[in-house]
Formats: structure tokens, C-alpha cells, sequence
């Protein structure tokens, strides 16, 4: 698991219904796992949310980043995927306590459905429409697509950032790096609340 098919620029894949369906599952999951120690076991779903899939689950509170945890490759059918994700951005993002009962009716959950990632060169990336993976050495670095959007980045400061989210010098994609891009179909619960995939500080990334 690490940070991370649709596109938040690009249209949906999933119907308004499957979106609907995906949520409630995450926050059933979220819920039940807090209260009790468990996930649960009897959600189904079949076509587009059946077949395998990559996602981020993203948890805010009060505007804030609570948690933010996801799969950047389709390793499970994606309803499973969203509940692991959501588990994990609950109880397991490093940066923050595990969430605690009386948080859940202020959370407010967010999911991003990723494609898969494709080497990309710098002049291809699109603000607002690709997410990015940077990898130099055991170094790796991932924002989400929508982030340079939410912080006003062009194209070179986006790119700057995933490589400082790396460890690296936010030159480091000019040379000796790998950039891979990907789109996301994002989605989130009514109420307000932002997306990870984030810089590092308040609110970043996974």
C-alpha cells in the first residue's frame, strides 16, 4: 500500500450510482472498524465496482486532512481496495492519531479512482488533469491531480513539489528521475472537505 480509471478533467467511468455505492462503503467500513475492530464483510458489488481497480480513500476534518492512504496499482476489485484504503486512512497514516469514535459524524470522506500510470515527459503534464509519480532510486513521490489545482501550482511548481514530496530537490525531474503520470475520477461526500495527495505540512500527502 502506498499513496494514488476516470479522469478529474477528463469525464467518469463509474456511474453516479457506483460513486454512491463506493462512499457508503467507506464510510460503513470507516465506522464499523473504529467502533468495533472490524471490517465488513457482506458489501457486494458487481461490474465497474467488482472489477479490479487502484484508489486513494481521503479523510478530512473540519477543511483539515485527517488521513490519506491508497493503492497506485489495481491489486483487488475496488470496492475491496476502498475498504482496505479507507481502514488504513483511518487507523494507519503515520502522521496522524488513529481516528476515534466521536470523530466519525465529523468526517467528511473523499475517494479518488486512479488510472493506471504511463511514463510521461515535464511538457506533457497537465495541470488539472494529471496526477504524478516521481521515482529516483528508493525515492518516490506521488500528488494526486487534484492538488496543483487546489494550490494555484502551474506546471513546474507542481512538478517541484511531487519531487520534494520524493526527498529530492524540487529540481530533480530535469534530470535523473522517472515521471509517471496518471488521471483520477474523484468523488466525495456532500459537505466540506479537500483532497490529499499533498504537499508535505498541514493537510499533505500520503
Amino acid at each position: 500500500m502506498s499513496e494514488s480509471a476516470g479522469g478529474t478533467a477528463e469525464g467518469k467511468y463509474l456511474a453516479e450510482e457506483d460513486r454512491i455505492a463506493l462512499l457508503r462503503i467507506a464510510r460503513r467500513t470507516i465506522e464499523e472498524y473504529v467502533r468495533n475492530g472490524k471490517v465488513p464483510r457482506d458489501a457486494e458489488a458487481q461490474g465497474a465496482l467488482a472489477a479490479p481497480g487502484a484508489a486513494f480513500v481521503t479523510l478530512t476534518r473540519a477543511g483539515r486532512l485527517r488521513g490519506c492512504i491508497g493503492y497506485t496499482e489495481a491489486v483487488a476489485p475496488l470496492y475491496r481496495v476502498v475498504q482496505e484504503c479507507a481502514v488504513a486512512a483511518a487507523t494507519e497514516d503515520p502522521r496522524f492519531p488513529p481516528v476515534a469514535p466521536a470523530e466519525l459524524p465529523s468526517l467528511h470522506l473523499e475517494i479518488s479512482v486512479l488510472t493506471p500510470m504511463v511514463p510521461i515527459r515535464p511538457e506533457e503534464v497537465v495541470v488539472g488533469k494529471h496526477g504524478l509519480m516521481v521515482t529516483k532510486g528508493r525515492a518516490r513521490g506521488l500528488l494526486l491531480p487534484q492538488v496543483p489545482l487546489e494550490q494555484g501550482w502551474d506546471r513546474e511548481t507542481f512538478l517541484d513539489q511531487t519531487c520534494l514530496k520524493a526527498g529530492l530537490s524540487p529540481s530533480a525531474w530535469r534530470h535523473g528521475t522517472t515521471l509517471r503520470g496518471f488521471t483520477a475520477e474523484v468523488f466525495g461526500e456532500e459537505g466540506a472537505g479537500s483532497a490529499d495527495g499533498r504537499p508535505p505540512g498541514p493537510g499533505a500527502s500520503p
